[in-house]
């Protein structure tokens, strides 16, 4: 179980699982961000803030539901369908607590192209 929020802390959330890996994006959202990316179902996510209360930005082909504080702007994780039908959460693993970046694994994604 990890614990993770935003700067400020008013986004607050748990995940369940294990980091194996990470994705960078180069998408123009992803790369601005500097996001990593770890894909867990979405059940295994749990809102410690009401939903209302974290902000959702939507670009593209507006299916990514990208969640962020409104107070200090970061981007904790975004919410998506995957190709199966199945409901996704992509946690931004460096919004969470205790993790050593350098030991996890990244993939790099060309989602510029997509």
């Amino acid at each position: 179980m990890y614990k993770g929020s935003c700067h400020c802390g008013k986004v607050a959330f748990e995940v369940e699982g294990e980091i194996d890996g990470a994705m960078a994006c180069n998408c123009s959202m992803c790369s601005r961000r500097g996001s990593l990316l770890w894909f867990v179902p979405h059940e295994k996510l749990r809102l410690l803030t009401a939903d209302q209360d974290i902000g959702t930005y939507l670009f593209n082909k507006h299916v990514i539901r990208h969640r962020f504080c409104p107070t200090c702007g970061i981007h904790p994780f975004a919410e998506a369908i995957d190709p199966k039908g199945k409901r996704m959460a992509a946690i931004n693993i460096r919004c969470l607590e205790g993790l050593e970046f350098s030991s996890i694994p990244v993939t790099h994604f060309d989602g510029r192209s997509r």
